[in-house]
C-alpha cells in the first residue's frame, strides 16, 4: 500500500473508527483498525464483533493494499501531525511507514486478512431521516436506556416505523421516554427493531446539521449510511416491553410551567447532593404554585415557582437526576406535567413542538 491523504480527514476517519473499538478487549487484532486503500479512497474501519464503523476519505492511491494497525497508536500520531498531507506506506512484513513533512514513523501492523468482518448485509427495508431530526430523537430518549439490565432488551431502544410515523422508545424500569416523528417517505412494511443504546450514542456523535441519514435493516442487523461513514450493528433480540400499556389514561393533578425556570429551580435544589444515591427532591403542588425542597446532611434548599394548576393539591418526590434528564431535553418554552397521585407515574410533555412523552416513577418519602 502506498497513499497520500489529508491529515485532518484521516484523523477524523480514525476517530470515527475508534468508537467501534472495545478498549477492554485483550485481542490485539480488535484493538486495531483496518486501513484499506483502493480506487482513489482510503477506508478506515473499526470493529468489535457487535459494531462496525467504516469511513472513507479521498486519497491519492499509488498502490492498493490493506493493513491492521493499533488504533490508539496511529490515532495519536496522526492527530499530532501538521495540517497537511500524510504519506502511508506498508511493506511485506506489515510495517506501516507514516511520513509528514519532517516527521517519520514506523509502526508494526498486522495482516488485513485476519481482521474479522461483519459480512454482507442484505437490506430488506430502508428509510431516509433528516439528520437533525434523528439527532434530536436520540438525544431525547437514549439516556433512558438501562445499563447492564436483567432484561437485555432494556439496554436498547425500540425503533418502530408504521406508515410514515417513526417512534424511538427507551425504558429502564424507572422512566420511559418516547419521541415520535413523521417521515416523508416511509416503507411498505412496518419495522420494529431494538437498537443498542451504545450504537445510538455513537451514531449521534457522527450526525451533522446537513442532509439525510439512510437507515436499513435485515433480520439481525441495522445499517446507518451517512455521506462518508457507514455503521453496522447487531440488533438486540427479544420482545420490547409494550410501552403503550405503561402510559396513564388519566390524572389527578396537572400543572403548566416554564421549562427552563423549573429546570433551574431543580438544579439549584440539587446543589446539596454529593451522592447519586441521595438526590431526592420533594415537590409540593398547591394552587398556582409549587415548592421544591431538598434536605440532607449538608442542609436544606427551598425553591418556589408559579404554575398554572388544575386538580388536587399534592406532595410527591422524585430522583432529581431522572427528573432533570427529561426536562432539560425539551425545547418547548412550557411543559405540562400530569400526576396520578403520590405513588403513580408522572407524565411530562412539551406544550408545543414535536411529540414527546417522558414518564417518571416517583420515590416514596417519609
Amino acid at each position: 500500500m502506498n497513499i497520500l491523504c489529508n491529515q485532518k480527514k484521516l484523523s477524523q476517519a480514525i476517530t470515527n473508527a475508534q468508537k467501534a473499538i472495545n478498549n477492554k478487549t485483550t485481542i490485539e487484532l480488535l484493538r486495531g483498525i483496518l486501513i484499506t486503500a483502493k480506487e482513489g479512497k482510503l477506508i478506515v474501519t473499526g470493529y468489535d464483533s457487535e459494531l462496525s464503523i467504516e469511513t472513507n476519505i479521498d486519497a491519492q492511491v499509488n498502490k492498493e493494499g490493506s493493513v491492521v494497525v493499533n488504533s490508539r497508536l496511529i490515532g495519536e500520531i496522526v492527530r499530532k501531525l501538521p495540517d497537511t498531507f500524510i504519506s502511508l506506506e506498508t511493506d511485506a512484513d506489515c510495517n506501516v511507514y507514516i511520513n509528514c513533512m519532517n516527521s517519520r514513523f514506523k509502526i508494526k501492523g498486522l495482516p488485513a486478512e485476519e481482521f474479522p468482518q461483519i459480512g454482507d448485509i442484505n437490506v430488506d427495508n430502508e428509510v431516509e431521516i433528516n439528520q437533525i431530526e434523528m439527532r434530536n430523537m436520540i438525544k431525547q430518549t437514549v439516556f433512558a436506556t438501562a445499563i447492564e439490565p436483567m432484561n437485555p432488551t432494556l439496554a436498547g431502544e425500540l425503533f418502530e416505523l408504521r406508515d410514515n410515523n417513526l417512534s424511538l422508545v427507551a425504558l429502564d424500569g424507572y422512566r420511559l421516554a418516547v419521541r415520535k416523528s413523521e417521515i416523508k417517505d416511509g416503507v411498505d412494511t412496518d419495522i420494529s427493531a431494538i437498537i443498542p443504546g451504545i450504537t445510538l450514542n455513537h451514531l449521534n456523535s457522527l450526525l451533522t446539521d446537513d442532509g439525510e441519514i439512510c437507515v436499513g435493516f435485515d433480520s439481525k442487523n441495522i445499517i446507518f449510511k451517512l455521506k462518508d461513514t457507514k455503521i453496522i450493528a447487531r440488533l438486540i433480540e427479544g420482545n420490547f416491553t409494550k410501552y403503550d400499556s405503561l402510559l396513564p389514561k388519566d390524572h389527578m393533578t396537572k400543572i403548566k410551567v416554564e421549562t427552563r425556570k423549573l429546570q433551574e429551580s431543580i438544579e439549584r435544589a440539587s446543589l446539596l447532593f454529593t451522592s447519586p444515591k441521595n438526590n431526592l427532591i420533594k415537590i409540593s403542588i398547591m394552587k398556582d404554585m409549587i415548592a421544591i425542597t431538598s434536605n440532607n446532611e449538608n442542609g436544606n434548599a427551598y425553591e418556589e415557582l408559579d404554575v398554572e394548576f388544575e386538580g388536587n393539591e399534592l406532595e410527591i418526590a422524585f430522583n432529581s437526576r431522572y427528573f432533570l434528564d427529561g426536562i432539560k431535553n425539551i425545547d418547548s418554552e412550557y411543559i405540562s406535567i400530569e400526576f396520578g397521585g403520590e405513588v403513580n407515574p408522572a407524565v411530562i410533555k412539551p406544550i408545543d413542538g414535536p411529540e414527546y412523552i417522558y414518564l417518571i416513577l416517583p420515590v416514596r418519602f417519609s
